[in-house]
């Protein structure tokens, strides 16, 4: 029987990690991408070229085996304990600033899910956060949650956080662009980052608020937190919207589709077509140069899609399912790199600005930023993206916020 190749992506590693398997076997044909790649080292799983010759079956006579089927049924036989080290864990306790639609459909998938043990839902609007969180609550009778989750106006609620994640602000509006959103969004996280440092000290911090790799920088520079600790979410969502879009504009299920996005989240945001993989070959091969520019474009304007069509908020679903991604990647149910927004030192050659690159994270935040091999076309545009967000925070920066 003939076999079919098979593409070896990020979740065929995450799944092998999982498996606490440390070798993976690549068979003539295979396809191994680069990001599959790259998260294997960090997984610390070999690739080899197979097929490899399995070992011969041990033969016995039976009486060895006979013993051997008594020894498992002695009362007093403890069958050995799993591996510790690859289990994924469960977040002690989550902290979400903002009950509004992307703060809600977070809290509901962490209680479904089991991701946290308790959450903690913060809105500045009496009685918002604690709804949700009742109504959460009432739902774990039919969802056998075992998460609690709670509500609150008090900042101090968030104490002992393990994970904050900071979702309010301003939403955007129809025809407003992120930059517009900086100087009222910008007050209110550094207001917030104030309470984060003096109640959840120890914490990872998600920043979800927009404009993103900005409200990022603001809450690095107002808590002090190293910046393995703060984290924003963007590429994830993009790279979602991306191979999407390539999924709809080449007619295959979007798990057919290998895409990530990185640089600036909104318009100097950098989808990476040079890596893309659509049915194990590149996107360049499926797809006319017009269809590709065309899916770049709706990439990048995705969340203005969402808005415009909305007309009294943003996107709120994908996000939260994006965020889950980074709280998945933290307790170790996630393995291998993801695009996470973060203070580059020298990474990509950018120095001192926040931008999207794929990440491998940890329960410490940050643990290894992973290069990809891109084209000089895509270098040049995420040094402009990077000098891009350095313009709009001098900017801010001039009117004394």
């Amino acid at each position: 029987m003939t076999r079919s190749p098979r593409v070896i992506g990020a979740e065929q590693i995450a799944d092998a990690r999982q498996n606490g398997r440390q070798v993976l076997e690549i068979l003539p044909g295979d396809i191994v991408t680069q990001l599959a790649r790259e998260s294997a080292e960090s997984a610390r799983i070999t690739l080899v070229d197979g097929p490899l010759e399995k070992p011969a079956i041990p033969q016995t006579d039976g009486a060895i085996t006979l013993q051997r089927s008594l020894y498992r049924r002695n009362p007093k036989w403890i069958a050995p304990k799993p591996s510790q080290g690859r289990s994924p864990g469960t977040i002690s306790r989550l902290a979400l600033i903002g009950a509004g639609g992307v703060g809600l459909n977070i809290a509901h998938l962490v209680a479904n899910r089991g991701i946290a043990n308790e959450v903690t839902l913060i809105d500045i609007a009496p009685g918002v956060a604690e709804a949700t969180a009742l109504d959460l609550n009432h739902a774990s009778g039919i969802t056998r949650s075992g998460t609690h989750v709670q509500g609150g106006t008090d900042l101090s609620l968030i104490a002992d956080a393990q994970v904050v994640v900071i979702t309010a602000g301003r939403p955007r509006s129809p025809g407003m662009s992120r930059a517009d959103l900086m100087t009222i969004n910008r007050r209110i996280i550094q207001s917030i980052s104030e309470s984060v440092r003096t109640h959840a000290p120890d914490s990872i911090v998600i920043v979800v608020t927009n404009p993103l790799d900005e409200m990022t920088t603001t809450v690095l520079e107002a808590t002090g937190f190293p910046h393995h600790k703060v984290l924003g979410m963007a590429g994830t969502l993009d790279s979602s919207r991306f191979r999407w879009t390539l999924a709809q504009k080449a007619g295959v299920p979007v798990s057919d589709v290998e895409a990530v996005t990185l640089g600036s989240h909104g318009g100097e945001m950098v989808p990476i077509v040079s890596t893309a993989l659509i049915r194990n070959k590149p996107v360049t091969t499926v797809l006319s140069d017009d269809d590709i520019r065309d899916c770049v474009e709706t990439t990048v304007h995705g969340g203005e899609s969402v808005v415009a069509l909305r007309k009294t908020g943003s996107a709120t679903l994908a996000p939260a399912h994006a965020v889950c991604e980074l709280l998945d990647a933290i307790r170790g149910a996630r393995p291998g790199a993801l695009p996470v927004s973060v203070m580059l030192n020298g990474s990509y050659g950018i120095h001192d600005v926040v931008l999207g690159v794929p990440c491998v994270l940890d329960s410490n935040g940050l643990r290894e930023i992973i290069e990809l091999s891109i084209t000089d076309e895509e270098q040049t545009l995420l040094e402009a993206a990077a000098e891009s967000v350095r313009s709009r925070l001098g900017q801010t920066a001039n009117t004394n916020i």
